[in-house]
């Protein structure tokens, strides 16, 4: 799905522009996982372009910004890499979406110099939202090959049906893009694109969508936890002969079987928690900012969940807030005041109900020392 700026509310230029992709490259001493270079498919030797930074800084793989310049001035396309770690509007940007779209979201921007190509035609295991920041870009985007794909289905399982579809097939998308365009490009589809007269810049948003297959992952795993199902194949049994494993499959079909009807939805839901709500760090947390914050803590303070954290407060004695990491329990008689405090609004300390304006101070320290709340606006 494309979208063009004029039918959108902004541009990106308050995400990420030219000039703070420079100074990315120059300044922040980024390190070679936050940076790849390719030209035509092919991906550049990190050595080609890092280095230690001199005195005091002497790590081997930190971003020679001399390399890079001279490797973009041939022709080579800069990806930064997870700017959703890296640098700050984007970093609020994908916590914000992260939080409301219920999936992780990752940013990668794309910078080419005129003319040039980075990728060839490929897909990716995540829906794409490309953001169009600078110059012009021509996509082309065809159907998938292979629908769908999981994390551990990259398209060079299928380099060469790629290859075809993209020579052969008509594109579904066959556009420019131009500074505050949009892109929507599902998981799976086919894509590449070349930048025209100048340089060229975009941010790709990839949202990894949470799958069924993610339940059957787990329920295999709490199948582990089956003595049928952990019990050692006889001495001699070859792997790669059909008729040996036919002997055994029947039985753990059953096996496996039993295990889906008899497992609970609290017993997937916790450990999809483990796994899946780490997926995105949430908003980041100035310590030291913080630590005075907690120290400061009076009746008239106000407080709010830290955007971004994924939690769940279960009802009960005793009441459970569950976190990514952790779950953390509380008595019976701050079940209402917990409540309130997750709930995402903004909350002075002494309006907390059920409590005693001692109690109340002590339950949001203990939040605030958690990281689960942080000061509210001033």
């Amino acid at each position: 799905m494309l979208s063009r700026a004029a039918d959108l509310p902004a541009p990106f230029t308050d995400l990420l522009t030219l000039d703070d992709a420079d100074e990315l490259l120059s300044r922040h001493g980024l390190r070679t996982p936050f940076l790849r270079i390719a030209k035509n498919g092919e991906v550049v030797g990190d050595k080609q372009f890092s280095g230690p930074g001199g005195v005091g800084a002497e790590i081997a793989d930190q971003i020679r910004d001399d390399k890079v310049a001279a490797l973009f001035a041939s022709g080579h396309t800069v990806v930064l890499q997870a700017l959703h770690r890296t640098w700050g509007p984007l970093i609020d940007f994908s916590t914000q979406l992260s939080e409301e779209a219920g999936h992780p979201v990752q940013i990668n921007a794309y910078i080419t110099p005129p003319q040039a190509q980075g990728f060839a035609a490929h897909y990716d295991v995540h829906d794409v939202f490309v953001l169009q920041i600078a110059g012009e870009k021509h996509w082309t985007v065809h159907e998938p090959v292979h629908a769908d794909p999981l994390r551990n289905q990259p398209w060079t399982d299928h380099a060469k049906a790629v290859a075809t579809a993209a020579r052969d097939q008509a594109p579904v998308i066959d556009e420019v893009l131009r500074p505050g365009d949009a892109l929507y490009v599902p998981r799976g589809f086919l894509h590449s694109a070349k930048a025209l007269g100048g340089v060229s810049g975009h941010l790709t948003v990839g949202l990894h969508t949470l799958t069924r297959y993610l339940l059957v992952q787990e329920l295999a795993a709490l199948a582990a936890e089956r003595a049928e199902l952990r019990t050692a194949l006889p001495l001699g049994f070859d792997p790669g002969d059909p008729e040996q494993v036919a002997q055994h499959l029947k039985k753990v079909a059953e096996l496996v079987a039993e295990q889906a009807q008899t497992a609970t939805p609290e017993q997937l839901a916790a450990r999809l928690r483990r796994r899946t709500w780490t997926g995105n760090r949430p908003a980041p947390l100035p310590p030291l900012a913080h630590a005075a914050a907690i120290a400061g803590i009076e009746p008239g303070t106000t407080v709010r969940t830290r955007v971004g954290l994924r939690h769940r407060v279960v009802p009960g004695d005793p009441v459970l807030l569950q976190l990514p990491d952790r779950t953390i329990s509380f008595p019976v008689i701050t079940s209402e005041a917990v409540a309130r405090l997750c709930s995402g609004e903004e909350v002075a300390v002494r309006d907390l109900p059920g409590l005693s304006e001692e109690d109340q101070l002590t339950l949001v320290r203990r939040l605030m020392t958690e990281a689960v709340l942080v000061a509210g606006k001033p």
